[in-house]
C-alpha cells in the first residue's frame, strides 16, 4: 500500500470519527424503537424517519431526532438501518429522490432490516456496491427472544461480508441483547427466519395432532399439556400455542401467517431441489385449515378448525372436569401397600439402573435378563438373580417388566418359563415398557382371566439411563386403584415425577405415546431443518444457537440437534426405538381413525434410516437420511484447513517493518512493561530480560530501580485454583502499585501472558487486575504465537498440526481437565469462559485485513473508538501483523488509553520491538567443556509431549538414561510408596549424572484425572511436588536442565532450585526459552531450558537434547594445526602405547586447556592392535578439548589402509627410506585414499637418524630435507603436512647436542606458506626450550614427542608398588607431567 493510500484510509477514518456516534433509522416499528432506545442509552445520537407519529414522538422524548426524509436520516451517520417490509418499498426508501442514498457516505454501514428473499437482498447489495459505491451492507433479522433468559429481549441475526460485519457488529451489539453474525453472503437473516418459522410451524401442527389423538383415546387435553410441558415432547410452540387453542383464544391469523411463511420456505426448497416432506405435510394441513376458514363453516375459533380436520371434539374434552395427576399419585403412594420383594425382568441400560436403585432403596430385588453378563453384574451390585422370568416371579410381591417391545413383554409373561405361571396370588405387575394402549388393555383382561387376582399397573417411564439409576424418572401410571396402591411405594422409589392417569390401564401408555409422538416428530423435523439450513449455506452451529432461543426450539431440538451438528451418534436412544414408538402411534391413529400426517411421515423417515443400517445409532441419526438424499453435511464443527491455502488467501502483509519505530518509542518512554506469566513458557520470544519468581514489594522496588523496559513475574497461577489465582494476581498488583509509588511514581503497564492454546484462568485474572488497578479502556485478547503454530484468522483460533490449521476447540488442549473449552471462535470463547456475562456479540475484533490494509494508524483509531470496558480480539497470521498491532496500540496508549492484554508470547516481543536471535548453544554460554550429565525432567502429559518423549528415546537412546516415575504412586498410593518412588528416582538420577550421562526423568504417560477440575489440579500438584522433591535430592550439578511442561518448569526453578530471579538468555529452539538462574539459586548460572508442553514438532525435544548433550568431538588434525598456525604455537603429538598413556595425554590436555594429538607408532599398533586405536578414538571424541588420533611412520601400505578404515584423524606416510620417485608414488597412493575420508596426510622428505620403537636409522643413512625436492614432492603427492629433517634425530641426541639448521628451516617455512602445508618436527625429545621456541617461531606446528614420555613411564616402574592399580596411577602421573611440560613449551596450553 502506498503512503497516499494509507493517508486516504486515515482520512476516511478520521471523517468517520466525527460522526461515529450517530445512527440513522428509516422506518421504526416497535422492535426498531427498542433498538433506537438502546443506542441512545449507549451514547449514540439517533435520528429517524418514520410516518407513524406516536412511535416517533416517543423516540423524540427519549432524545432521538425526527427526520423529514430518508435522506436526512442517512446524513452523517456511522450506520443507517432501513426497515424493508416489501420489495417494492426499497425503491422509494433507498433510491428515491429523497431516499436514503442521497446523502449517505460511502463508508457508512447500511443495515437492511428485512426478511425478504435472500436473492433480492443479494441483488440489492450488488447494485449498491457497483452503482452507488456503498461498500458495507448487511442484513438484519430482528426478533424477540423466546428462551427463559432472553424472553422479550431484542435479538438480531445479521449477515454479510467479513469487512461489513466487522463494522456493523459493534453498532448492532449495543442495540440488542444477543447478536448472531453469519459471515458470508448477505441474506443470512432471511434464511435463519425461514428455518425458525419452519420448525415453529411444524411444532404447531404436531401439537394439534397430539391433542387430537389424546382426546380421542380419552386423555384430558389439559392433563396432556401439564405433563408434556415438563417432558421431552415439549416445544416452545406446544407450551405457548396449546393454552391459547384450548381456551379458544387463538385466532385465525396464526393460521394465515404460518400458511404464507411455510409456502415461501417450500418454494425455496423447490428452487434448491431439496425435499422437505415434514414441512410439506404441515403445509397441507394448513391449507386444509385455511380452506375451512374460507368455506364459512362454523369455525369461530382455531380449535374448531382442527376439530373438523381430525374429527375429534378437542374442546369438549378440554372442558371436562380436570384433576391433578401428581396429587392423585401422592394419594396412592401414601396409602400404598409396600412390596418387600420385587422381581425384575429386563436389565438393559434403563432396567439395570432402575433395579439397582431399588436395591439402594432397601427393596429385595431378584433380576433376570437374557444377557448373562448383565446378571453377573447385577449380582455383583448386590441383587439376587434368577434364570428365567418364572424364577424371579416366584414369591414376588411386585414384578416389573422393563423390556423393549410388546413381543418381548409377551414372552416374559406368557412364554416358556413365563412369569404369569409362577406369580403368587394377588401379585402386582408393573409394565414399564413402551407399548400400545391397546396391548395394555388386552393384557389386563387376560390377567383377570388367570383367576389369581393378578393386578396390572401400566407405567411407562421417561428420563434416560442416568435418571433411572438415580430414581428420578418421570412415570405415567394408570390402572385399577388396588393395583396402584399395591405398587405405589415401588413407583415412588423410582420416580421424581409420578403421574397417575385416570381412565384405567392403557392411559399411562397413552400419555407416553403422545410424548413419543411429539418427540419423534421433533427429532425428525430438527433433522429436516438443520439439513435445510446446511443446504442454504448457513453455519449450522450458529443456527442451532439461534433456534434454541427462538420460537422454533423444542427439548428434542436442543438435545438431539446438538448430536447432529457434533456429528456424534453415540446412542442415547437408538433410532429403532422410534421405528417402534411411532409405529405404535400410527397403529393407534389408524385404530381410532385420527389422520396423523406428521407422525406418519416421520415414521417413514425413521424406517428409511433403519433400512439404511442406522437403526442402532442415536435417533438423531435420522438426519443421515437427508444427508444421503441431498449430499449436504450438517456437522457444525469448524473444519481443519490447509495452512498454505489459508495463509495464501490473506491480503499481502503491511509493507513497512515498524520494529525500529517501536524501539524508538520504547526508548523515549519511561513506562515499564510488567508481564505476569501464568507459567514460565511465556518467555518464549524474548531475550536479555529478567524474570522474577517472587513479588515482594522490596524485590519489585529493586527491579523498578533498574529501570528496565520490561520484566516478567512468574506467577505460575495456572497450577492454582481459580480463587487462589485471583487472590495471587490481586496481591501482585497491590505490590506493584506500592513499589511503583516508592520509586518516584514510576509508570508501568501490565500484560497477562497466558497459554496460546487458550488454557488458564480467564476472565478471573483479568477481573483481579481491574479490581486493583482500575477499569481499563479495553481488554485485548491476542493468542497468536507463530513459533507454536497458533494463528487467529476471522476470529477463529487455529493450531497448526502437520501443516493443517485445526480449530483450537477440536484439539487435545480444549479437553484439558482443568481449563477445557468448546469454542474456537474467540468471541464465542469469551462468552463461554465468562458464562455469558460478556456476550459474543459485544466482543470487538481487529481483522487481518485491517492490519494489512490499514496499518498502525488505523489500528490506533480502531482501539480509540472502542467503548470503555470492551473486549477486543486481535487476529494475526504473521509476526508483521503483530508488529502492526503493537505499534497501533502504543500510539493509542500515548493518547491516554489504558489496555489490559491477555496474550500469548509473541505479543510481548512485538510490543517491545525485540528482534529474535539464533538458538542458544552450549558454546554461547561457555559450558561446552563441562562433563556432568544434563537433566531432562518431563512432567507435561499432553499428547504432543508424549510423542516428543518417544522420539527423544528413539533418537538419543544410545546415550540417554531414562527413569520413569509412576504417577499412580505419586498421586494415588499411600505416602510410603510415594516416598519410595521419589527416593529411587533421585538416587538413580544422581548416579547417572555423576557418570556423565544425560538423564531423563519422566512421569508415566497414563493420564490420571480427577472427577472435577479441582481434583485434577490436586493430582497435578502432587505430581509436580514429587518432581520438585526428586530434583531437590539430586546432589550432582547437572550440565544443563530441561524442564518439560509449564507447571513442572516453574516448580523446579522456584521450589527445587531456589531461583528468585533469572535472566532470559534467549531460546534453545524457536518457542523454547532458555534461562540462566540467578546467584541465589542452588546452581547459579546453570542453563535452564523451559520447554512448553504444547510447542514444537515431534522431534523438537530430541533436537534440543542433541544440541545440549555432551558433544562427541569430531575435531580434525587439520583443524588443530590450522588453529596453531593462526595462533603461532605448536601442538604436541604424543606417542601412546596403552590406556595409561592415553589417559595421561587427555587428562593433561583437559587440565591445561590444550589441544593434543594421540600418536600411534607401527610398533604400538602391532602390539595393541584395533583395541588401542579404538581406545584412542573414543578418548578423543569424549574429551572436552580438541584431541585427534594420528598414525605415525606408516611404512606399510597394509597398516595405513587398516588405520584409515578404523577412522583415525590423520596419517604419516613414511617413504623416506625409498627413492624420491618411489616415495612420491607411495605417498600419493595413500594421500588419495586418506583425502577421500577427509584425513590429513603427513609425509617425510629427508631422513632422521636414530632409533624409535626398535626402528633404527644409521647416521650415514640420514639426510636433510632438500627445499627444491620438497616443493616438487608436495606438488606431486598433495600432502597436507611435511615432516622435515633439519638435523633433528629420533631418540637421544649425541653428547655434543642438537645441531639444527635454522636457515634451512626458514626456507622450508617460506615453502610451506607458499604451498599451504604445515611443518612437522620429529625428534623433539632432547631439544632445549630455546631450540623448541625458535622452531615454533620459524613455523613448526607439530612436534612429535616420544622418548621423554616413554622414559617417564619406565622410570615410574622402578619404585615398587603395592598393587597393579598403583602402578597404573603412578605411570599415568609420570607421563602426564612430561606432557604438561611440553604443552607449555609448545605454547598450546590455554589454546583449546
Amino acid at each position: 500500500m502506498s503512503t497516499r493510500q494509507a493517508r486516504n484510509i486515515d482520512g476516511l477514518f478520521f471523517s468517520a470519527m466525527a460522526y461515529r456516534k450517530a445512527i440513522g433509522f428509516v422506518g421504526v416499528d416497535q422492535l426498531g424503537f427498542e433498538m433506537a432506545c438502546k443506542a441512545i442509552r449507549h451514547g449514540y445520537h439517533v435520528q429517524a424517519f418514520e410516518v407513524n407519529d406516536p412511535i416517533i414522538e416517543e423516540l423524540v422524548k427519549l432524545g432521538g431526532v425526527r427526520c423529514s426524509s430518508p435522506s436526512e436520516a442517512g446524513r452523517d451517520v456511522t450506520a443507517l438501518i432501513v426497515l424493508i417490509s416489501h420489495i417494492e418499498e426499497s425503491n422509494d426508501l433507498i433510491f428515491g429522490d429523497v431516499g436514503a442514498l442521497k446523502d449517505l457516505k460511502s463508508d457508512t454501514v447500511l443495515i437492511l432490516r428485512s426478511t425478504i428473499l435472500p436473492s433480492f437482498l443479494q441483488k440489492l447489495e450488488k447494485d449498491l456496491a457497483e452503482i452507488h459505491e456503498i461498500a458495507y451492507v448487511v442484513d438484519a433479522y430482528v426478533s424477540y427472544g423466546r428462551s427463559d433468559a432472553l424472553h422479550g429481549k431484542v435479538t438480531i441475526v445479521s449477515s454479510g461480508r467479513l469487512d461489513a460485519i466487522a463494522r456493523a457488529r459493534p453498532i448492532l451489539s449495543v442495540m440488542c441483547e444477543k447478536l448472531f453474525t453469519f459471515e458470508g453472503e448477505i441474506g443470512g437473516g432471511s434464511k435463519v427466519k425461514m428455518v425458525t418459522m419452519m420448525l415453529e410451524g411444524i411444532h404447531f401442527i404436531n401439537s394439534v395432532e397430539a391433542l387430537a389423538l389424546g382426546a380421542k383415546i380419552g386423555i384430558h387435553p389439559w392433563i396432556i399439556y401439564d405433563i408434556i410441558s415438563h417432558a421431552a415432547g415439549n416445544s416452545w410452540a406446544f407450551e405457548n400455542y396449546v393454552p391459547l387453542l384450548l381456551k379458544g383464544e387463538a385466532n385465525h391469523q396464526i393460521l394465515n401467517n404460518f400458511f404464507k411463511e411455510l409456502e415461501i420456505i417450500l418454494n425455496m426448497g423447490k428452487s434448491l431441489t431439496f425435499p422437505l416432506p415434514i414441512l410439506a405435510s404441515t403445509h397441507l394441513q394448513l391449507i386444509q385449515g385455511v380452506s375451512l376458514v374460507d368455506s364459512g363453516d362454523d369455525v369461530t375459533t382455531l380449535i374448531k378448525v382442527w376439530e373438523k380436520v381430525y374429527g375429534v371434539k378437542i374442546s369438549d374434552a378440554a372442558n371436562a372436569d380436570a384433576y391433578s395427576p401428581e396429587q392423585l399419585a401422592s394419594e396412592f403412594t401414601t396409602d400404598s401397600k409396600s412390596g418387600i420383594r420385587v422381581g425384575f425382568v429386563g436389565l438393559g441400560a434403563m432396567g439395570f439402573g432402575m433395579a439397582t436403585h431399588l436395591l439402594s432403596s432397601k427393596f429385595c430385588v431378584v433380576g433376570y435378563d437374557v444377557y448373562k453378563p448383565t446378571l453377573t453384574r447385577f449380582a455383583n451390585a448386590g441383587g439376587l438373580i434368577g434364570n428365567s422370568p418364572a424364577e424371579v416371579s416366584k414369591d414376588a410381591d411386585v414384578l416389573i417388566i422393563m423390556v423393549t417391545n410388546e413381543a418381548q413383554a409377551e414372552s416374559a409373561l406368557y412364554g416358556e418359563y413365563g412369569a404369569v405361571s409362577a406369580l403368587p396370588q394377588g401379585a402386582s405387575i408393573i409394565l414399564s415398557s413402551t407399548v400400545s394402549p391397546a396391548y395394555v388393555s388386552q393384557l389386563e383382561q387376560r390377567l383377570r382371566n388367570e383367576g389369581k387376582n393378578l393386578k396390572l399397573v401400566d407405567a411407562p417411564v421417561s428420563g434416560g439411563v442416568m435418571r433411572a439409576s438415580m430414581g428420578t424418572l418421570t412415570i405415567m401410571a394408570s390402572g385399577a386403584d388396588d393395583a396402584l396402591k399395591s405398587a405405589g411405594q415401588v413407583l415412588a422409589a423410582l420416580s421424581e415425577k409420578l403421574y397417575i392417569i385416570k381412565g384405567g390401564c392403557g392411559s399411562g401408555s397413552g400419555v407416553k405415546m403422545i410424548n413419543q409422538l411429539l418427540a419423534g416428530v421433533q427429532i425428525a423435523s430438527a433433522a429436516e431443518a438443520i439439513a435445510f439450513a446446511a443446504r442454504l449455506g448457513l453455519n449450522t452451529r450458529l443456527l442451532f444457537d439461534f433456534v434454541t432461543i427462538s420460537g422454533g426450539t423444542s427439548w428434542m431440538f436442543e438435545n438431539r440437534g446438538q448430536h447432529m451438528i457434533d456429528n456424534d451418534y453415540t446412542p442415547c436412544s437408538a433410532l429403532d426405538i422410534f421405528v417402534k414408538d411411532l409405529g405404535i402411534v400410527t397403529r393407534e391413529s389408524s385404530l381410532w381413525k385420527v389422520p396423523l400426517q406428521l407422525s406418519t411421515i416421520a415414521h417413514q423417515l425413521y424406517l428409511a434410516g433403519s433400512a439404511a443400517g442406522w437403526g442402532r445409532i442415536d435417533d438423531s441419526g435420522v438426519v443421515k437420511v437427508y444427508e444421503m438424499l441431498t449430499g449436504v453435511r450438517v456437522e457444525g464443527k469448524l473444519q481443519a484447513r490447509r495452512k498454505d491455502v489459508v495463509l495464501h488467501s490473506l491480503p499481502p502483509e503491511w509493507p513497512q517493518d515498524h520494529v525500529l519505530d517501536i524501539q524508538t518509542l520504547k526508548e523515549s518512554s519511561s513506562k515499564i512493561l510488567v508481564v505476569l506469566d501464568d507459567d514460565p513458557t511465556g518467555t518464549q520470544t524474548v531475550h536479555d530480560i529478567e524474570v522474577l519468581t517472587e513479588w515482594t514489594i522490596e524485590s519489585l522496588i529493586e527491579q523498578f530501580r533498574k529501570s528496565p523496559k520490561c520484566f516478567f513475574i512468574l506467577t505460575n497461577s495456572r497450577s492454582l485454583s481459580s480463587d487462589k489465582a485471583s487472590t495471587l494476581i490481586k496481591e501482585i498488583c497491590r505490590n506493584l502499585d506500592a513499589a511503583a509509588k516508592s520509586v518516584d511514581n514510576i509508570d508501568y503497564s501490565v500484560v497477562l501472558r497466558g497459554d496460546s492454546t487458550l488454557r488458564g484462568h480467564f476472565p478471573e485474572e483479568a477481573d483481579a487486575v481491574v479490581s486493583v488497578l482500575g477499569e481499563m479502556d479495553a481488554w485485548i485478547i491476542c493468542p497468536f504465537f507463530l513459533q507454536g503454530g497458533r494463528y487467529t484468522i476471522e476470529d477463529i483460533h487455529f493450531v497448526d498440526d502437520s501443516d493443517m490449521l485445526v480449530p483450537a476447540g477440536d484439539t487435545e488442549f480444549a479437553k484439558d481437565a482443568s481449563f477445557g473449552y468448546k469454542s474456537s471462535n474467540l468471541r464465542d470463547w469469551v462468552e463461554e469462559k465468562t458464562n455469558g456475562r460478556i456476550l459474543a456479540s459485544s466482543v470487538a475484533s481487529i481483522s487481518v485485513q485491517l492490519l494489512r490494509k490499514g496499518g498502525p494508524n488505523v489500528v490506533c483509531q480502531h482501539l480509540c473508538s472502542l467503548q470503555k470496558g470492551s473486549i477486543c480480539i486481535v487476529n494475526a497470521a504473521s509476526e508483521r501483523d503483530m508488529t502492526v498491532f503493537a505499534l497501533g496500540m502504543i500510539k493509542a496508549e500515548l493518547t491516554g488509553k489504558r489496555f489490559l492484554c491477555r496474550t500469548a508470547a509473541s505479543f510481548v516481543s512485538a510490543l517491545m520491538g525485540i528482534i529474535s536471535k539464533p538458538p542458544i548453544l552450549p558454546n554461547d554460554l561457555g559450558i561446552s567443556r563441562e562433563r556432568n550429565g544434563g537433566l531432562i525432567v518431563v512432567g507435561s502429559y499432553v499428547p504432543k509431549t508424549t510423542k516428543q518423549v518417544e522420539e527423544l528415546k528413539l533418537q538419543c537412546g544410545q546415550f540417554l538414561k531414562s527413569i520413569e516415575i509412576s504417577v499412580e504412586k505419586l498421586a494415588m498410593s499411600p505416602i510410603e510408596e510415594r516416598e519410595e518412588e521419589i527416593s529411587r528416582t533421585a538416587e538413580l538420577a544422581d548416579v547417572y549424572l555423576k557418570a556423565h550421562k544425560d538423564t531423563l526423568i519422566m512421569t508415566s504417560r497414563n493420564l490420571i484425572t480427577g472427577r472435577t477440575a479441582a481434583e485434577s489440579l490436586d493430582i497435578n500438584f502432587k505430581v509436580s511436588s514429587a518432581l520438585v522433591e526428586v530434583v531437590k535430592r539430586i546432589t550432582t550439578k547437572p550440565r544443563y536442565i530441561i524442564a518439560k511442561g509449564g507447571i513442572t518448569s516453574s516448580d523446579l526453578a522456584t521450589k527445587a532450585l531456589g531461583a528468585r530471579c533469572a535472566k532470559i538468555v534467549g531460546q534453545a529452539l524457536a518457542g523454547i526459552p532458555l534461562w540462566q538462574l540467578g546467584l541465589e539459586s542452588r546452581h547459579p548460572g546453570i542453563p535452564y531450558i523451559v520447554f512448553p508442553g504444547n510447542v514444537g514438532n515431534c522431534t523438537a525435544l530430541a533436537e534440543v537434547v542433541k544440541s545440549w548433550t555432551c558433544p562427541i568431538r569430531h575435531t580434525s588434525t587439520k583443524e588443530i594445526l590450522n588453529n596453531a598456525e593462526k595462533g603461532g604455537y605448536a601442538v604436541g603429538a604424543f606417542n601412546v602405547y596403552n590406556l595409561e598413556g592415553v589417559e595421561a595425554v587427555v587428562s593433561a590436555a583437559e587440565e591445561e586447556q590444550s589441544p593434543a594429538i594421540l600418536q600411534i607408532h607401527p610398533g604400538a599398533l602391532k602390539q595393541g592392535g584395533i583395541p588401542l586405536v579404538a581406545c584412542c578414538i573414543s578418548a578423543a571424541e569424549k574429551a572436552s578439548v580438541p584431541i585427534t588420533v594420528h598414525f605415525d611412520h606408516g611404512t606399510s601400505k597394509q597398516d595405513l589402509v587398516e588405520v584409515i578404515d578404523l577412522g583415525v584423524s590423520s596419517v604419516m606416510v613414511d617413504g623416506s627410506h625409498l627413492s624420491f620417485n618411489e616415495n612420491a608414488a607411495y605417498t600419493k597412493f595413500i594421500s588419495l585414499l586418506a583425502h577421500s575420508k577427509n584425513m590429513l596426510v603427513e609425509a617425510e622428505l629427508g631422513r632422521l637418524s636414530g632409533t624409535e620403537d626398535d626402528l633404527t636409522v644409521e647416521e650415514y643413512e640420514a639426510r636433510l630435507t632438500d627445499v627444491n625436492m620438497a616443493s616438487k614432492f608436495i606438488d606431486e603427492t598433495g600432502i597436507d603436512a611435511l615432516a622435515v629433517c633439519i638435523g633433528n634425530v629420533h631418540g637421544k641426541y649425541p653428547a655434543s647436542g642438537p645441531n639444527l639448521k635454522f636457515d634451512l628451516l626458514k626456507e622450508l617455512r617460506a615453502l610451506s606458506l607458499k604451498k599451504g602445508i604445515y611443518l612437522v618436527l620429529h625428534g623433539a625429545s632432547g631439544l632445549s626450550k630455546e631450540l623448541v621456541k625458535e622452531c615454533v617461531n620459524l613455523g613448526v606446528r607439530k612436534f612429535n614427542v616420544n622418548t621423554e614420555v616413554r622414559k617417564a613411564y619406565m622410570d615410574s616402574l622402578i619404585a615398587p608398588k603395592n598393587d597393579l592399580v598403583h602402578v597404573m596411577a603412578s605411570a599415568k602421573e609420570a607421563m602426564k607431567a612430561v606432557v604438561v611440560e611440553k604443552m607449555h613449551l609448545f605454547g598450546s596450553a590455554g589454546r583449546a
